[in-house]
């Protein structure tokens, strides 16, 4: 590795920023250098051990305000929405804790009807049924929602929730941290700063959560290095960040689809998954992203900065209302998947702690 290219690597591990025309100069890189470049920083700062959490996605309703247009999930007539009951969404996490799942993630849309009260019967009869489970749950936007709906502060919407057994936040609904982009794909939804102030507060107060972004649909490498840059900055105050986990646009059965017809090639999601492990120099964990990606490629991720295969997904409902199929990862698969690249796994929690080694 010549010493510009070293230098990315040298900066990452010493936590030196890198600045926005460094960053750029990294897409124009050949996809094996970036590549590199991104494993032999992940190599240093997290060795070779692969994790995965065992986890359920549930999605309480598809009724949203939203609709964004980059979503085949929400209720496009109102009778075809849905708000899941108390009963089933314990019958739900039951079934995930009888497969030794450890974590509950739900998310839903931005639904009027739902009020906070709501929301802190369902987290409380949660947390008495199953006291061990974490509950990573409402995104951002959702909670940004909530606040609003309430007419509350974002600290006392998060407090009343954290009270009621909110343990973590997903960093679902980030999509690209540019207004200009925002405002052209999700209208309806929070902006840039405001999604960043609900995840500051929270890990103000103790919740800390993931942080995301979806990219391959409009968005410019300009745009992709802001929101990078966004998360590292707002990580560098708080440290409230476990992870970050980028994925591509599925565009069928969206409003976007008349734009862009197919998702982005495996190369470029390698690309900006290395991209994203060489800018957050202050973000430990990088995820693959095997639902969007397949086995195949989230393996070949590993080698491109990625440490953590993400979950099980004993349910996932959003992606798959793009028509992309379908169905869980057994424990099983992800460990030979991951064994197969000569690389030890093992079993993790929402905090990224150990539960077994395979």
């Amino acid at each position: 590795m010549n010493a510009e290219l070293y230098e990315y690597v040298r900066k990452n591990l010493e936590g030196e920023d890198l600045g926005f025309d460094e960053a750029l100069r990294l897409f124009e890189l050949p996809l094996p250098v970036v590549g590199r470049i991104a494993d032999e920083i992940r190599r240093k700062k997290c060795g070779e051990l692969v994790t995965f959490v065992v986890d359920r996605n549930i999605n309480y309703t598809n009724i949203c305000v939203s609709k964004c247009k980059f979503c085949a999930f929400y209720a496009r007539r109102r009778e075809d929405g849905y708000v899941l009951s108390l009963d089933e969404i314990l019958k739900k996490i039951e079934e995930a804790v009888e497969v030794e799942a450890t974590q509950i993630l739900m998310q839903g849309g931005m639904n009027p009807d739902l009020s906070i009260e709501w929301f802190e019967e369902v987290f409380s009869e949660i947390k008495k049924r199953f006291p061990n489970i974490q509950l990573h749950a409402l995104s951002p936007p959702e909670i940004h929602f909530l606040a609003k709906l309430e007419g509350m502060s974002i600290r006392e919407t998060l407090e009343r929730l954290r009270s009621a057994g909110l343990d973590s936040l997903p960093g679902g609904g980030a999509e690209i941290l540019s207004d200009r982009i925002r405002k052209q794909i999700s209208p309806n939804k929070v902006d840039s700063e405001g999604w960043l102030e609900v995840m500051r507060t929270a890990h103000k107060i103790g919740l800390r959560g993931s942080a995301t972004m979806m990219f391959g649909h409009i968005e410019s490498n300009e745009d992709i290095v802001e929101h990078l840059f966004k998360i590292r900055d707002l990580q560098s105050e708080t440290n409230g960040f476990t992870a970050f986990i980028p994925w591509t646009f599925q565009p069928e059965k969206t409003e976007l689809y008349g734009v862009i017809k197919q998702p982005v090639p495996a190369t470029r999601y390698l690309q900006v998954l290395a991209i994203s492990r060489i800018i957050l120099h202050n973000i430990k964990n990088i995820q693959a992203s095997w639902l969007t990606q397949g086995f195949d490629i989230a393996c070949l991720a590993l080698f491109f900065g990625a440490n953590d295969f993400g979950g099980t997904m004993l349910e996932e409902n959003v992606v798959r209302a793009t028509g992309k199929p379908f169905q869980p990862a057994r424990v099983e698969d992800i460990v030979k998947t991951v064994k197969s690249t000569g690389r030890p796994v093992a079993q993790r929690t929402t905090l990224y702690e150990i539960i077994r080694h395979y």
